[in-house]
C-alpha cells in the first residue's frame, strides 16, 4: 500500500530524487507566498498623535493612522482640512510640532527628505522645463552617480511602463498635461522608493483623461508593488482608486475604511454626505430593527440601539424605490426633477422634509409618488457620532 501511495505522487519515468527537488521547491514556494502575505500586513508607515500649528490654528490634530506595505491609501477631504499638511509632514517638507511619523518602526521626523525612502509627485509635476523627456526621468539617477548603461536600463523600464516608450527625445513643454503627468511619475518611481506620495496629481486635468490616468496610476501601484499615499478633495477619484480611504476634516480623522464601508456605513453625518450623497434624517430607534421616521416605523436590520434612541437615518438617493402613492412607507409630491444622463435627480418634499432620489425613471415636478427603501439599504448612526472624530 505504502509502494502504490508513492507511485500516485511520482510521475511515470520520474525518478524518487527529481520527486523530492520538486518537493522542496513547492515547499519554499509556499513559505514565500505566506512571507509575501505576511509583509503585505505589515504597518509600513505610523502616524503617532501628530500636531501641526500655523499661528495659533490648528491644522493637524493629534491624528493616528497607520500604512500598510502596498497600499494604496488616499486622504480625502474638502479644502483647508490638513491633507496635505499631513502628506507634506510624511514626505519631510514640514516638520510637525508633536507626535510622531515611523517608518518600518523607526522615527522620521528628524531626517530630512531627500534621506527617507519617499518620493512625491506634486499637483503641479515640476517638471525641469530644460530637460528633455530622458533627462527629466534620469536626473535622480544621475545625482546618485549610477552608472550611464543601469541608467539608460531604469528610464527605458519606466517610460515603457507609464507608456512614454519612443518619446524620450521630446520637449517636455511640447507634452500634454497627461504625458507631463506620466514624465512626473516615472521621475519619481525610477528611484523605487517604497512609498510614493501624490498631492492631488490630476487636478489640473480634464476629465475624460483624469479618468483614464485613475485607472492607469491604479494599474501602475499594482504593477510596481509600491504603497501610494495620494491626496485628493475628488471622493470619486478616492472610491476608484484606494484601497483604504481617511477621510479629514478639520485637521480630524473623521473615518477610516475602504470604499465599500465608509460608503455603506458612514461614522457620522459628515462621512455620509462627503463620499456621495445621502438623505440624513432626525429619527428615532423604537428597538432592535425598527426605526421612526417622520412618523412611520420602518424595519432596517441595525441593532444594539437603546429604546426609543434619538438617532439619524441614513439613506442614499440611488436605494430610493419610488411607487404609486399610497404603497410605500411615505408619501410626497415632487418639487423638481433635473436630467443627469445616466439618472434622473429627484426632489421630493414630505410633510416638509425634502428627500433625494436617483431614478432612471421619467417623473415631472407635482407628481404625487410613494417611496420605498430595502432594509438593508438603511443605516442607523448615533446622534453623537454626528460630530466624532477618531
Amino acid at each position: 500500500m505504502h509502494q502504490q501511495a508513492t507511485n500516485r505522487l511520482i510521475n511515470p519515468g520520474e525518478s524518487l530524487g527529481i520527486f523530492l527537488l520538486k518537493f522542496i521547491v513547492s515547499i519554499q514556494s509556499y513559505r514565500w507566498r505566506i512571507y509575501e502575505l505576511k509583509k503585505n500586513t505589515e504597518k509600513i508607515i505610523q502616524v503617532k498623535d501628530l500636531v501641526k500649528h500655523y499661528g495659533d490654528k490648528t491644522i493637524i490634530d493629534e491624528i493616528n493612522f497607520h500604512i500598510r506595505a502596498n497600499e494604496f491609501l488616499t486622504i480625502l477631504g474638502p479644502s483647508g482640512c490638513g491633507k496635505t499638511t499631513l502628506l507634506r509632514m510624511i514626505g519631510g517638507f514640514e516638520t510637525p510640532d508633536a507626535g510622531d511619523i515611523l517608518f518600518e518602526g523607526k522615527s522620521l521626523v528628524n531626517i530630512p527628505a531627500n534621506k527617507r525612502p519617499i518620493n512625491t509627485v506634486f499637483q503641479k509635476y515640476a517638471l525641469f522645463p530644460h530637460l528633455n523627456v530622458y533627462d527629466n526621468v534620469a536626473f535622480g539617477l544621475k545625482i546618485q552617480k549610477k552608472a550611464k548603461a543601469e541608467i539608460d536600463t531604469l528610464v527605458q523600464e519606466m517610460l515603457r511602463m507609464v507608456n512614454l516608450k519612443g518619446q524620450e527625445q521630446r520637449d517636455v513643454n511640447s507634452l500634454s498635461g497627461g504625458e507631463q503627468q506620466r514624465v512626473a511619475i516615472a521621475r519619481a518611481l525610477v528611484n523605487h522608493p517604497q512609498v510614493l506620495l501624490l498631492d492631488e496629481p490630476l487636478g489640473a486635468l480634464d476629465l475624460k483623461l483624469r479618468k483614464n490616468m485613475q485607472l492607469e496610476l491604479k494599474k501602475l501601484q499594482k504593477k510596481t508593488g509600491i504603497t501610494f499615499i495620494y491626496v485628493t478633495h475628488d471622493q470619486e477619484e478616492a472610491m476608484t482608486m484606494s484601497d483604504t480611504i481617511i477621510i479629514m476634516n478639520h485637521g480630524r480623522i473623521q473615518q477610516i475604511g475602504s470604499p465599500v464601508d465608509i460608503y455603506n456605513e458612514p461614522r457620522n453625518a459628515f462621512a455620509a454626505d462627503f463620499i456621495g450623497e445621502s438623505n440624513i434624517l432626525e429619527s428615532m430607534m423604537l428597538k432592535d430593527c425598527l426605526v421612526k421616521l417622520q412618523d412611520v416605523e420602518i424595519p432596517c436590520v441595525d441593532k444594539g440601539f437603546e429604546k426609543n434612541e434619538s438617532v439619524l437615518t441614513v439613506i442614499r438617493p440611488e436605494d430610493i424605490e419610488i411607487l404609486p402613492p399610497g404603497t410605500g412607507f411615505l408619501d410626497g409630491v415632487i418639487e423638481s426633477v433635473t436630467f443627469l444622463g445616466i439618472h434622473y435627480e429627484i426632489v421630493m418634499n414630505c410633510k416638509g422634509i425634502s428627500w433625494l432620489i436617483h431614478t432612471t425613471r421619467e417623473f415631472f415636478a407635482g407628481d404625487q409618488i410613494g417611496i420605498q427603501v430595502d432594509p438593508n439599504n438603511i443605516h442607523i448612526m448615533k446622534k453623537e457620532h454626528d460630530h466624532e472624530i477618531i
